[in-house]
């Protein structure tokens, strides 16, 4: 889309308005939002199990042997 600097009396003239046919919704930000969201949570998940993992590792042996 081109933008023009209009000013003086042509803003005014008896040309009609500038009428939008469609805009563009924030869908694909809302996407890369809920996407950006599923990988933290999915790495803070793999986070946890490892550490619960590295922990049964280290523990266990002396806890439940």
């Amino acid at each position: 889309m081109s933008q023009h600097n209009i000013s003086g009396s042509e803003v005014f003239g008896p040309k009609p308005g500038v009428m939008l046919r469609s805009v563009k919704t924030s869908g694909l930000r809302r996407q890369r939002a809920a996407r950006t969201w599923a990988a933290f949570i999915a790495g803070a998940i793999v986070a946890v199990a490892g550490g619960a993992i590295a922990m049964a590792a280290i523990f266990g042996p002396t806890l439940f042997g």
